[in-house]
């Protein structure tokens, strides 16, 4: 497979949006030339309750999961999940004052963008 343009953003959860302090949990990436939309979420629990400790991990899980259904194009999660791969990504990255947020979005050039969102899972979430 050639070498294939894509774009991508570290996933976080802000528990507190007015501190401005955020964990890793994720990478969204997308190339349009190969026609890919995914993105790997992992929670670590401990780092969460250090953090925030009265935030429930199973309700952040929850939105954790909404967000990979949308990114995803699930059936029933909603109108967004609906649109084409490129507008999912768009509205997935778009700033916004919530729990889940993303990084500003990064450009790169991968041969395999599974294995690209992999590598940069484990350089931006880690071993969870």
């Amino acid at each position: 497979m050639p070498a294939r343009v894509f774009e991508a953003a570290t996933i976080r959860v802000v528990p507190r949006i007015d501190r401005e302090e955020f964990i890793n949990v994720g990478v969204v990436l997308h190339s349009p030339e190969a026609a890919f939309l995914d993105c790997r979420v992992e929670l670590d629990g401990a780092r969460l309750a250090a953090l925030a400790p009265r935030l429930s991990c199973a309700m952040v899980e929850r939105h954790m999961q909404a967000f990979v259904a949308v990114c995803r194009g699930e059936r029933g999660a909603g109108p967004i999940a609906a649109l084409p791969r490129g507008e999912r990504f768009h509205w997935l990255v778009a700033p916004r004052s919530a729990m889940i947020q993303t990084s500003a979005v990064h450009a790169g050039v991968a041969d395999d963008p599974a294995a690209a969102l992999e590598r940069l899972f484990r350089a931006q979430v880690g071993p969870v």
